[in-house]
């Protein structure tokens, strides 16, 4: 294939935003509000690029960039509040009409669609827990290609993938690219990806992912984390950090919520689990948990439990949900990702 005709075929399959409208309010706005531009590209360089983006950040830390006094904080915030829509109080129809903004990434699988609701929420965190070779990961690079494709009901988009453990595999994208009779070079192109080397790190890339989703409006629709924690928990160990890996846990989480409501993205997190050695004195069935403690449970919208089946074959439980009925399905690993499991 030449050159010239691969490109074309590119610019075919790149997601086009211009005619799109703009699902966040831009921060260059406080302009109008009297916010100079050297402030408004200080909040910029702080990973603030949208007038909720100030409403979601604290004076305190408004206040710990450098160059914005006390009174320019305050300033800012009036700016922000008069911009926002989200400043009123709302009537429960006024949410529900802004809800309809919300849309489902579907997984590759039918049955696991339908315990979902419809698929992986935007606006809101889902997290996928279990032990090894439960499918986690694998439903991670399903999800890179299933939120490129577009339906009566979504518009396909691109995936942010953050891996912390090196899991992200890009023969694996082509397989399941390649079930759905997507362009593989293709499907790849609309995969950013980034590697985290510590906690630390994994926070600090937030701002850049924030900036992208900024820049490329409405281009992207996942953000995904394979693994939540698998960072925190070698760069915190014993009881005597606990306290401090769970603050700093919070706060990335707090970011993550902040970042999916902002640009309306969906978050698909994995997390790994632990021995309980409390499940014998309660007499739990199982001795197991997911870790982060209370700050992941209370952080994440969704929660699933994947175990083991036969073969294959693997099992989905809503764990937590606000809107989903607890229940379970089975699914399947093959090569082409995530499927329905055969009776």
């Amino acid at each position: 294939m030449s050159k010239s005709m691969d490109q074309s075929m590119r610019d075919d399959f790149e997601f086009d935003t211009d005619d799109d409208e703009c699902f966040f309010q831009d921060i260059d706005l406080l302009q109008t509000q009297g916010i100079n531009v050297a402030d408004i590209n200080k909040l910029k360089t702080a990973g603030i690029f949208t007038i909720k983006g100030v409403q979601m950040t604290t004076r305190k830390k408004l206040g710990a960039i450098k160059g914005l006094s006390e009174a320019k904080v305050e300033k800012i915030k009036e700016a922000a509040a008069k911009l926002s829509p989200d400043s009123e109080i709302k009537t429960g129809l006024q949410v529900a009409e802004k809800r309809k903004s919300v849309f489902k990434i579907p997984t590759g699988s039918d049955q696991l669609n339908k315990l979902l609701g419809g698929g992986i929420e935007s606006m809101a965190i889902t997290e996928a827990f279990g032990e090894f070779r439960t499918g986690k990961t694998q439903l991670s690079h399903t999800l890179c290609v299933t939120c490129q494709l577009s339906n009566d009901c979504y518009s396909g988009g691109k995936a942010m993938f953050i891996d912390t453990e090196n899991t992200f595999r890009p023969e694996r994208v082509r397989q399941i690219a390649s079930r759905f009779d997507l362009n593989e070079e293709n499907a790849l192109e609309n995969v950013a990806y980034i590697r985290a080397y510590s906690s630390e790190h994994q926070y600090e890339i937030l701002d850049k992912v924030a900036q992208k989703f900024h820049d490329k409006n409405g281009a992207f629709r996942i953000l995904i984390i394979d693994s939540i924690m698998a960072l925190f928990r070698v760069d915190y160990s014993g009881r005597g950090e606990l306290a401090d890996r769970q603050q700093k846990l919070a706060q990335f989480m707090a970011r993550l919520q902040k970042i999916s409501e902002e640009y309306n993205i969906a978050v698909y997190g994995t997390n790994q689990m632990t021995a309980d050695p409390g499940a014998s004195l309660s007499f739990q069935a199982d001795p197991k948990k997911p870790i982060g403690g209370h700050i992941l449970a209370h952080a994440s919208t969704v929660r699933i439990y994947l175990k083991k089946g036969r073969g294959e074959t693997r099992i989905a439980k809503i764990y937590d949900a606000p809107d989903l009925p607890e229940a379970e399905v089975t699914f399947a690993i093959s090569d082409g990702g995530i499927i329905d499991a055969k009776e």
